[in-house]
């Protein structure tokens, strides 16, 4: 489990395909410091785990399904990434409750700056509008977030970056039309089954 509170803004050192999957190498000093074989490292919102590391890298196998339904099928080298570690037992808990595990992708669709932080409009699918709820929690590529507002006639949601929030992750660097991994609260789509179910 995760926060979404991104620890570091890696970069990606090199992607190998393999047919139905890609091995993908990720340069995160921080992260790697204490990382061990089968540890999990969300990779802009996406839980991975580690299966080669050295002190500056990790590796992680990303396989067909992840890259359908992810942004990480867009990545090449050079490319930064928000990286977290899983959770500890005990350790603060700064975001929500966060899975890694992508439930779509959206598209930014404008930025409004101002002097001290920065609103950013994201389209996304309307099944996956559902579940998102002005003031609710929502992971932008792995980064916890306010919903700020919501719009009645297209499914696309705006939430507020500060100065911090853009310095630290790659919210900072993209732009209009990048794609970017959304996860939803779970605890909307656990209660809308359990009420399908109910009804049924």
């Amino acid at each position: 489990m995760f926060t979404g509170i991104v620890e570091e803004l890696g970069t990606v050192q090199g992607i190998t395909d393999q047919g139905d999957a890609v091995r993908l190498t990720v340069r995160g000093p921080l992260v790697t410091g204490d990382v061990g074989h089968g540890d999990s490292i969300s990779v802009n919102g996406c839980c991975l785990t580690v299966v080669d590391h050295d002190a500056e890298a990790f590796t992680a196998d990303v396989m067909r399904e992840t890259l359908d339904r992810t942004a990480l099928a867009g990545l090449g080298p050079g490319d930064r990434v928000n990286l977290e570690r899983a959770m500890a037992a005990g350790a603060r808990f700064g975001g929500h409750i966060v899975q890694g595990h992508v439930g779509g992708v959206g598209r930014i669709t404008d930025r409004v700056p101002s002097d001290n932080w920065e609103l950013v409009q994201i389209a996304l699918d309307p099944e996956l509008s559902r579940y998102i709820v002005e003031k609710g929690s929502v992971t932008v590529d792995g980064t916890s977030l306010t919903v700020v507002g919501m719009f009645d006639d297209v499914p696309a949601f705006t939430v507020s970056l500060i100065p911090e929030t853009l310095r630290a992750t790659t919210l900072g660097i993209k732009g209009i039309g990048d794609i970017v991994n959304l996860e939803v609260d779970v605890l909307a789509k656990y209660v809308e089954r359990l009420l399908a179910r109910k009804e049924a």
